[in-house]
């Protein structure tokens, strides 16, 4: 199993970042996919999920910002992040979790996003 994150670097506050996910391993059209970052000192948060079915939800933080979506012909997860700030600075993890076997799921490396100017 692989989950293979890419799209993160270092902007401007404002300005836009996509990142993206690739897995691989297992039946991708049948696990939630979600987005989380974790800031220096913080604990790791939950930013945006995606399920099976394509229903989305976000953190109140980033409503309106950011938007997740998946391709299964891919086996890619994308999260589209614009008018970012300062404070969305953090390593970016791409998460899979089983529709219905919450004992399932898998984690990617992050990518770090950095907003400052």
């Amino acid at each position: 199993v692989q989950l293979v994150e890419s799209g993160g670097g270092l902007v401007q506050p404002g300005g836009s970042l996509r990142l993206a996910c690739a897995a691989s391993g297992f039946t991708f059209s049948i696990y939630t996919m979600g987005w989380y970052r974790q800031a220096p000192g913080e604990q790791r948060e939950l930013v945006a999920h995606i399920t099976a079915a394509g229903s989305a939800n976000y953190a109140d933080s980033v409503k309106g910002r950011f938007t997740i979506s998946r391709d299964n012909t891919k086996n890619t997860v994308y999260l589209q992040m614009n008018s970012l700030k300062p404070e969305d600075t953090a390593v970016y993890y791409c998460h899979a979790q089983h529709r219905s076997n919450m004992q399932t799921y898998y984690w990617g490396q992050g990518t770090q996003v950095t907003v400052s100017s």
